[in-house]
């Protein structure tokens, strides 16, 4: 038997009232935001971060910590709650609309809550130091900026987003525009979220977070698949189109989503909303983090016929001494089963793909400021050591990199050998100016001759899911020159890299770049590795838009 869900990163019991103990932030804890006299919001939510008790296995109840909605003003669809699911209330927002959110903490720890994908200001992008304690209330206050996409919120508490959100604390943002409404994609009961997680529990059905050290290092990864938050997930369908708006809320593990009868997957958005035209591919990776707008057809299709959406067979996105964490029924990178689908009644009618979805405004290279001067996003690994420009994060940290406000940065994303030993080589430079140093330069350096996947570096190497706050971003370019194409072909044409982005996988041997805007607002935003242990032992950044 596995222990349950208990210590958290900051080594304390969740479920004990010593977490009410110890702040969580050196460099000052800002006061919780209290409510604007002069905003008047067209949509105003309290949201309440609980303790509760669902039934997710059959038996004894488990406990949770999740978020619980009450929609004070704005249209009735604005909150739907998935039915028995510890996952927070789907929120529904159009853009254009002044949204108040009221966040109040009955946990016996800190936390504060990211609206992950969303362009708001600093003050409502839930900044760590804006955690608040026990029995306090945050108020959230912006005008949704985004385009028609699916998001999500969870916690980013310093040092315990791994543990909150393994706990239960997640939910989903449906946002919309005219440009969307006017296309007629499938809709009400043929809109179907699908958030994919993978958990583990112990003899009497509570979370376990087991793993310790290797856990930390490699991240967490559950032995059992729930989907909206529930265990064997089945849906029941027409023979008609309908719309899968997927979301990775894994703490770390990395899927390859395909239909079993070989049927090509229709990819309609990512990320920062939908594509500008449909995409169909084999399969489709999706890291934590990264979202995904399948339009699934089932046409055609009798009653009784059935489909399984699996994870499919892929390798060298993680090291082999963390594949097996998962237990013997989810190694790491094997095929297994997601979610079943069965056709239950035939229809004649269904809307016709759309052949144009959107229309994205792309970025040429005289946009960008910084055109012949890439900025490094060098991500390294190193003994119990995860860093960025080969620094780990902490909350008094000064030397946070600058970008000024209303310009499009171009960045180059990277893994940089061996940079994360102790802060050793070149990485630790690139992490202070950021003027200009490349990855050639990084992996160069004193650390750099330990490529080509040798040695212990060569084990510890793993994809990173890369997280940037603020405005979506766009991938100008991937390459690839790793030492081991054959693993990379089990993933590379499940890669979207069209559309907008916010989260980005990268690969050991992948050189992304990316032109990132930092428009509208200034302050501080995170930027981080979305794999949440990683996140928590300090892969993360941050910019001071100014």
């Amino acid at each position: 038997m596995r222990s349950s869900f208990g210590l958290t990163r900051r080594g304390f019991l969740l479920s004990s009232a010593a977490a009410l103990a110890s702040p969580s932030f050196a460099f000052g804890k800002t006061q919780p935001r209290a409510a604007s006299e002069s905003f008047n919001p067209d949509v105003d939510i309290e949201l309440v971060c609980k303790r509760d008790s669902v039934a997710i296995l059959d038996g004894a109840q488990t406990s949770v910590w999740r978020y619980a909605g009450n929609l004070l003003k704005g249209p009735a669809n604005t909150l739907t709650n998935l039915p028995g699911s510890y996952l927070g209330p789907l929120m529904r927002f159009a853009k254009g609309q002044k949204i108040r959110i009221r966040l109040r903490n009955d946990l016996p720890e800190q936390t504060i809550t990211h609206w992950h994908g969303l362009h708001v200001p600093m003050e409502a992008d839930g900044h760590p130091m804006a955690a608040i304690d026990p029995g306090e209330t945050y108020v959230y206050e912006f005008e949704m900026r985004n385009r028609a996409g699916l998001n999500f919120y969870h916690p980013h508490t310093h040092e315990a987003t791994a543990t909150q959100v393994y706990h239960g604390l997640a939910g989903g943002i449906i946002v919309e525009d005219e440009e969307e409404r006017a296309l007629g994609l499938p809709s009400g009961e043929y809109e179907i979220p699908i958030v994919l997680q993978d958990r583990s529990f112990d003899d009497n059905n509570q979370l376990a977070y087991w793993g310790g050290m290797h856990r930390d290092m490699f991240g967490f990864y559950g032995e059992r698949i729930l989907v909206n938050g529930r265990p064997d997930y089945h849906l029941e369908v027409a023979s008609r189109a309908y719309r899968l708006r997927v979301v990775n809320g894994s703490n770390a593990r990395i899927y390859k989503l395909r239909w079993d009868d070989g049927t090509p997957l229709t990819v309609i958005g990512v990320d920062g909303g939908l594509l500008e035209k449909p995409e169909t591919r084999p399969y489709v990776m999706l890291a934590p983090g990264e979202r995904l707008d399948l339009w699934a057809d089932f046409s055609g299709r009798k009653a009784g016929s059935k489909l399984v959406m699996r994870s499919g067979e892929f390798e060298g996105l993680v090291p082999p001494m963390a594949q097996r964490m998962g237990g013997d029924g989810l190694i790491v990178g094997d095929d297994y089963p997601l979610f079943s689908v069965t056709v239950t009644r035939e229809m004649s009618d269904s809307p016709k793909l759309p052949e144009k979805l959107s229309t994205i405004r792309h970025y040429r290279m005289e946009d960008i400021a910084n055109r012949d001067k890439p900025r490094p996003i060098a991500l390294s690994m190193g003994h119990m050591e995860v860093a960025i420009n080969g620094r780990t994060y902490h909350d008094d940290l000064l030397d946070i990199e600058r970008a000024p406000v209303d310009t499009v940065q171009l960045f180059e994303i990277f893994h940089e050998h061996g940079g994360g030993m102790g802060g050793m080589g070149m990485g630790r430079m690139g992490g202070m100016g950021m003027g200009g140093m490349g990855p050639g330069m990084m992996r160069g350096g004193m650390m750099g001759g330990m490529g080509g996947g040798m040695g212990m570096m060569g084990m510890m190497n793993m994809a990173h899911p890369v997280h940037l706050h603020g405005q979506q971003f766009e991938i100008l370019s991937r390459s690839y020159n790793g030492d081991d194409p054959d693993a990379y072909a089990t993933i590379r044409e499940g890669l979207i890299d069209s559309g907008l982005k916010d989260t980005v996988l990268v690969t050991h041997g992948e050189l992304i770049r990316i032109a990132k805007p930092f428009g509208d607002f200034k302050g501080r935003f995170m930027y981080h590795c979305h794999n949440l242990e990683h996140e928590d032992m300090g892969m993360m950044r941050e910019f001071s838009v100014e």
